[in-house]
């Protein structure tokens, strides 16, 4: 199985938020987890930053804030470079979907939870 560095932005310290439980199965599924959410906190050992964090070959964004709460992380994301973004249930954005393929950055709109059950991820 191949190491997807994966930023979940949105991250929240809630075991009943997808977030949270998108965190768990990512390292379950050993993959590099970075987290943003407005809180800071731990979700096991990945730490929750309320920052941008720097990072290079980044895989993986998984988004888990509505599309209104995108905004102030287009720049973000599409200076990070990930290979793709999972836009999952609730956070559908065309204008941020249309930013990333304008920069060669894969968009798919599906669960992240579903795709690792399913080994798709």
């Amino acid at each position: 199985m191949q190491n997807k560095k994966t930023l979940v932005l949105g991250a929240s310290t809630n075991p009943s938020r997808y977030s949270y439980l998108a965190i768990k199965s990512l390292m379950a599924h050993q993959h590099s987890v970075m987290a943003i959410g407005n809180k800071k906190g731990m979700v096991g050992d990945i730490v929750i930053s309320n920052e941008n964090i720097l990072a290079e070959d980044v895989d993986t964004i998984t988004l888990y804030l509505n599309p209104s709460n995108q905004k102030p992380y287009y720049n973000y994301i599409l200076d990070l470079k990930p290979k793709r973004i999972i836009f999952n249930p609730g956070t559908e954005n065309d204008e941020l979907e249309a930013l990333a393929k304008n920069a060669g950055i894969e968009t798919i709109a599906a669960c992240t939870l579903v795709l690792l059950a399913s080994k798709q991820y």
